[in-house]
């Protein structure tokens, strides 16, 4: 398992396929899940992994069409999972601690209620792209207690851009020679986008509190 995440990580999949075979779906999807289910595993790679996923397909590693089903459904299930966590659990969860460690930072779900108050209940299906947001976006409406009714709608539709967006343009680029030689630079600058609406808000923040 140590070795497993030593090469989910830096997002190794041609050593996980090679290991790990058919077994491969399962340890995406796993991923997807916690990383979406989990408010204590924000951590994890999400927008990278997917983009990854769709170039293994591309090249004939993987299967598109299974990659598409089963992450989507990782990605509902993790998203209602959380939802539900902060619905019964709410706050009671920063209170969590190993080893006299928080679990859950409380500041990532302040940030979360930000994003709320400025996208309104879209903010479900935007958050599908933020790291860290996407994670604290369901268990924020879920301790809000938003209609279940309406999060679902807007969850669904969220985890079929996020996983057909980001997959398809893996596989769609999965040709593309400058791609394929510069896998690495192509993930960092993914993580780069994806972390920027984050980085913008914060300087926003700190503007205005001088």
């Amino acid at each position: 398992m140590i070795e497993l995440f030593k090469h989910l990580m830096p997002l190794d999949l041609p050593w996980i396929i090679t290991n790990y075979q058919t077994a491969i779906y399962i340890v995406l999807f796993l991923v997807i899940f916690i990383e979406t289910g989990l408010v204590a595993m924000p951590f994890l790679p999400g927008d990278s992994l997917l983009f990854m996923a769709g170039l293994s397909a591309r090249a004939g590693d993987l299967s598109f069409s299974y990659l598409f089903i089963l992450l989507f459904i990782a990605a509902v299930l993790g998203d209602n999972c959380n939802y539900w966590i902060g619905r019964k659990i709410g706050v009671k969860i920063f209170d969590l601690k190993f080893k006299d460690r928080v679990l859950v930072k409380r500041e990532y779900l302040d940030k979360t209620h930000l994003f709320f108050e400025k996208y309104g209940t879209k903010a479900i299906i935007m958050a599908r792209f933020v790291p860290f947001v996407r994670t604290f976006a369901p268990f924020a409406a879920g301790i809000g207690e938003m209609n279940y009714k309406k999060y679902l709608l807007f969850d669904v539709i969220g985890g079929v851009l996020w996983i057909g967006g980001l997959t398809t343009a893996g596989y769609m680029l999965g040709n593309v020679e400058f791609i394929k030689k510069h896998v690495d630079l192509v993930c960092l600058g993914i993580i780069g986008l994806s972390v920027l609406p984050i980085l913008i808000t914060m300087v926003k923040n700190k503007l205005a509190s001088k």
